[in-house]
């Protein structure tokens, strides 16, 4: 494996653990307001978004490379409404949507195949992401601040989280 591709692997799994962090933050923010189903929906993500880190872990090592984790950014934790926090919800997808492209072209163009294959479930999974990240922020859109309305969501939130 090419030292960038190996070295854009691991900032990846920063990106992906930096996910992880986030969604624990909102969820932590949602367990105090309270309104648990939108904190159990967003710890089941922070989960998703550390299983995800640690399959290009698992992967670099199957490849016998040395992971040097780095250190992971705080996420900012000062929210003002929840549609805020669905919209940074979406466009942190999008980011690491463009990311997991960034590499896959390198490994394209590297002719790295093991990588480029490996990638291709992560692109999979990041259509899925962004959809649901989506359908979120349309859904808080509609509702916008209706009390009545966000309890229904926070039910429907606690249903989908499982």
């Amino acid at each position: 494996m090419k030292d960038k591709i190996f070295k854009a692997l691991v900032e990846q799994i920063e990106h992906e653990f930096y996910s992880h962090l986030l969604y624990l933050s909102i969820s932590s923010h949602y367990e105090n307001i309270p309104l648990e189903g939108f904190s159990k929906w967003f710890r089941k993500q922070a989960q998703e978004e550390h299983t995800h880190g640690m399959k290009i872990y698992d992967y670099l090592l199957e490849r016998n490379l040395h992971v040097d984790l780095p250190a992971i950014p705080k996420p900012v934790v000062k929210y003002k409404s929840h549609e805020e926090i669905f919209d940074q919800a979406l466009k942190h997808e999008k980011k690491v949507t463009q990311w997991i492209y960034d590499i896959y072209e390198m490994a394209l163009k590297e002719r790295d195949h093991a990588t480029h294959v490996f990638l291709q479930w992560f692109i999979t999974e990041q259509v899925e992401e962004e959809k649901n990240a989506q359908d979120n922020l349309d859904q808080i859109r509609l509702f916008g601040e209706d009390k009545a309305a966000l309890l229904v969501l926070d039910q429907d939130f606690a249903k989908k989280a499982g």
